[in-house]
């Protein structure tokens, strides 16, 4: 019997404990080594047996933990188990079996080592009050019995399962690798090895993973699902539809291939011809997709309704055009699938009649009910709504909770968490009566679309969470801003447009920390110009990269901060160098950086260079509570007005540019002439009550709500 003490130096015990020897199945037991010794060297017989009757015991390392007693002492009970093993069944447990003693490890000892631990094995007699000290629930637990008889591969996968879940993704890889060399696996298994991949970061081995597993698994719709979303998500869109056609021929009856087929457009265009060319190829393949969807069949009813149940056109909105044609016979689609899998929920429903001091119940349902940029100013109208004329009733469909998700609790009269089940929530939506539901955003989560595509209450709205007209026939009013919209505005929705005092919303006061960092902690130098460039890179059109080169040119201290990854470094690089300079030398490309370093960047910068065609919302309302001067221009539509309404509000307008180069004139003496930066940072923060916790446009949106529901009953 081979019993070596794993008990060394804290970190040097931990990262060796696998170099030990070949054997890399670590099973682990807890023994009381206080019970009786006739009682424990029997239980440790049978563990030690079933471990050497395992078809893989040549693999394995059995783990014993030592709490309780002395090294020499639990030597000793070994080895008088070790002989009757001999004697009784002729097992030479020195041969067979390889034992490890875990001397008094603490409970961050355990952590690190639980990644690498397969099973834990139950003993009639454990020490249960060193397993209540230590993080080991989501070990797999077997019965002595059991185990025998569980697959090797069984023990790697559960572990790798489990790694995967708790978000260790390195530890989760190497096991992932182990499955792939010992046995045929699954699908599951590239996806999941996939997805390690691609939570670090690790592009390259994420997309070989996918290809792999959709070579030896083409009908395994997951797999190339997620390549195609990816492929797009990072600028690859001819690959991505590729890889859509050829799943298309595998598995022609999945509608989500086919609205991939018809519906993609780029995340981010490299000329303003390819936006011209994804239009029309959008126009003409929504017009296919709608010839060519059959509702006839029970099964073709359920595909379609799983199809728009993964995906949105949310993309589309981005190429800056007016979608209002193109969104009504989307959402006229959306609408026709509902209306096929949930005929009882799209019918009209009576405006409920309002008894006597009965209040106005008012629905709000998101799949973003927490700290998403798209719901987050909602908080404001729950906060300063009258709850003595309304009753408050939230639905949140998503499910990740966090202190704003309580903020809607808080202020909620009732609150419903219904995570990703569209039937209860409806259900849910239709037993409350509401007799106005209202949905913050449509068009950033398929749930939320379906359910806006149904008829869950008299009268149904949609706000600028997501600043786009849903086209669809059941949505009713789209909840504005007067300072935002054009005066032809009521073009450019399917809804009937409502426009709120003001900016439409009442956003609180965000929280800005002191500074407590440097530019030096962020690798930017101290004498350059900070020009904060902190959209998507999908809001940044390519007939616009003209204007950083006309900033660097004229400002040689530019420095352009990019904070969402690297996918514009290509395009910049063409147009910096189309006037002979290196955009190396002027654009930075920071990974998205944890909120309180969000802050810092802000305070950190001299100027924020706000998008054109669609400008920042939150991003620009943070900027504003950290006194960072703001240069936008107003574009045709709504979602590219955002910015230009809130220094309206705030009274600070002499950075609106009229066009683009008045836009580029602010810029270059916003960065060569920091007294006049200084002047805008300090009447923005004089001006800081007029913009944020708005009440006059929740008077304007409640007396919108009892006007509503008085004519429509």
């Amino acid at each position: 019997m081979e019993v070596t003490n794993l008990r060394e130096q804290n970190d040097e015990y931990i990262s060796e404990l696998l170099a030990v020897s070949e054997r890399d199945i670590n099973i682990i037991i807890f023994p009381d080594w206080s019970q009786p010794e006739e009682a424990l060297i029997l239980e440790l017989e049978q563990v030690i047996k079933a471990v050497i009757n395992h078809p893989s015991n040549y693999q394995m390392v059995l783990l014993i933990d030592t709490d309780g007693i002395i090294e020499d002492d639990a030597n000793l009970i070994l080895s008088a188990v070790a002989m009757n093993l001999l004697i009784a069944q002729n097992f030479d447990v020195s041969l067979e079996c390889e034992i490890s003693l875990l001397g008094n490890l603490d409970d961050i000892e355990y952590e690190s080592l639980a990644s690498d631990i397969h099973a834990r094995i139950v003993l009639e007699n454990e020490n249960s009050k060193k397993l209540s000290l230590l993080s080991l629930a989501n070990i797999p637990v077997y019965e002595i019995k059991a185990f025998t008889n569980t697959h090797l591969v069984q023990l790697v996968f559960d572990l790798s399962n489990r790694l995967f879940l708790e978000g260790r993704w390195e530890a989760a890889i190497t096991q992932y690798q182990r499955l792939l060399k010992i046995h045929s696996v699954e699908a599951e298994l590239y996806w999941r090895l996939s997805q390690c991949y691609r939570n670090l970061d690790l592009l390259d081995k994420y997309f070989l993973t996918l290809y792999k597993g959709i070579e030896l698994y083409p009908t395994e719709a997951r797999l190339p699902f997620s390549l195609i979303i990816d492929l797009k998500r990072h600028g690859r869109i001819q690959e991505a539809i590729y890889v859509t056609e050829k799943t298309c021929q595998l598995l022609p009856d999945d509608y989500t291939f086919q609205l991939l087929k018809y519906l993609t457009v780029p995340t981010i265009y490299d000329t303003q011809e390819e936006i011209i060319f994804y239009r029309q190829r959008y126009t003409q393949g929504l017009q296919d997709l709608i010839r060519q969807t059959s509702l006839t069949t029970p099964q073709e009813i359920n595909n379609a309704l799983a199809g728009i149940g993964r995906l949105t056109n949310f993309y589309l909105s981005y190429q800056a055009q007016n979608d209002v044609d193109l969104q009504r016979q989307y959402g006229k689609l959306v609408y026709k699938i509902m209306a096929a899998n949930f005929p009882q929920w799209c019918v009209p429903l009576l405006m409920p009649k309002l008894q006597h001091q009965e209040k106005i119940r008012i629905g709000y349902a998101s799949h973003y009910l927490d700290s998403y940029s798209g719901t987050l100013w909602l908080t404001g109208w729950l906060r300063q709504s009258n709850h003595e004329s309304f009753e408050i009733y939230c639905y949140y469909t998503g499910n990740e909770p966090d202190p704003i998700t309580q903020q809607f609790q808080e202020h909620s009269d009732v609150f419903y968490h219904i995570p990703h089940n569209l039937s209860a929530a409806c259900e849910q939506i239709i037993s409350d009566k509401l007799h106005i539901l209202v949905f913050p955003e449509i068009g950033m989560n398929p749930q939320t679309m379906q359910m806006a595509g149904l008829r869950l209450a008299p009268v149904q709205c949609t706000a600028w969470g997501h600043p786009v007209t849903t086209g669809l026939p059941t949505i009713d009013y789209f909840l504005s801003s007067e300072l935002m919209e054009p005066e032809n505005a009521q073009e450019h929705y399917s809804e009937k447009l409502i426009r709120l005092p003001n900016i439409g919303v009442s956003y609180p006061k965000p929280y800005i920390p002191p500074v407590i960092k440097a530019r030096s902690d962020f690798k930017l130098p101290d004498d350059a110009v900070i020009y904060l460039c902190c959209q998507a890179p999908f809001k940044y059109l390519p007939q616009y990269d003209f204007i950083f080169v006309e900033i660097a040119h004229r400002v040689p201290q530019a420095k352009f901060v990019f904070l969402r990854g690297t996918l514009l470094q290509p395009r910049l690089k063409r147009a910096f160098a189309a006037i002979g300079l290196n955009s190396e030398d002027y654009c930075v490309f920071l990974s998205i950086p944890e909120r309180l370093d969000y802050l810092m960047i802000n305070l950190l910068s001299d100027v924020y260079l706000d998008t054109f065609t669609w400008s920042g919302g939150n991003t620009t309302l943070e900027a504003i509570a950290c006194n960072l001067p703001i240069i936008t221009c107003p574009g045709e539509f709504m979602r590219g007005r955002h910015s230009d309404s809130f220094l309206k509000m705030l009274g600070v307008t002499d950075t609106i540019a009229k066009n683009e180069a008045e836009y580029i004139e602010i810029a270059v003496k916003l960065g060569l002439d920091p007294a006049w930066r200084r002047s805008i940072a300090e009447r923005m923060s004089q001006n800081h009550d007029r913009l944020f916790d708005d009440k006059a446009c929740v008077a304007g949106l409640e007396a919108f709500y009892k006007q509503v529901v008085q004519t429509s009953s």
